[in-house]
């Protein structure tokens, strides 16, 4: 994925958690902001994050088709959601709003920074592994599938 198109990927989610988190707040008749004090910090956490975040890069990338992508990482998620400790965030734009949310996978703002690191850690781990394993992204990117009607193969 290019730089522009990874930017605007990265912004287009954290504007959709944050609007996703009002939404659910207003719909359950909760105040729309609202601050966490449950502590997501420390090393279960981190490790956590940083497995559930390595993990679905490393079966997109060992994965042959690019069309399987999106189920392997629901699959991913959803089953990290109940092996981690930290209910698997594992997306850096996935912190949604740190002001509007105490009770669904909440987390205290301070938190935040901590958790971010360990999923980029784990996202690094991730693609170091699949590098090792299934080759480097050149040589990955001639066995997969491209979707079709795709003009380009996104590694």
């Amino acid at each position: 994925m290019k730089w522009r198109n990874a930017s605007a990927y990265a912004i287009t989610q954290i504007v959709g958690c944050c609007v996703g988190t009002l939404l659910a707040h207003g719909m359950f008749g909760l105040p729309l902001l609202q601050t966490s004090t449950h502590v997501r910090a420390g090393f279960a956490e981190w490790l956590s994050e940083a497995v559930a975040t390595g993990g679905p890069v490393l079966v997109v990338i060992g994965n042959r088709r690019a069309s399987d992508a999106p189920w392997i990482v629901a699959a991913w998620i959803g089953a990290a959601y109940w092996f981690t400790a930290s209910t698997s965030f594992a997306n850096p734009g996935d912190f949604r709003c740190p002001l509007a949310q105490r009770y669904v996978r909440r987390y205290r703002p301070t938190d935040v920074p901590g958790l971010v690191l360990a999923q980029f850690a784990g996202a690094l781990l991730g693609l170091g592994l699949s590098r090792l394993l299934f080759g480097s992204s050149e040589r990955q990117a001639e066995n997969i599938q491209p979707v079709s009607g795709a003009s380009e193969t996104v590694v």
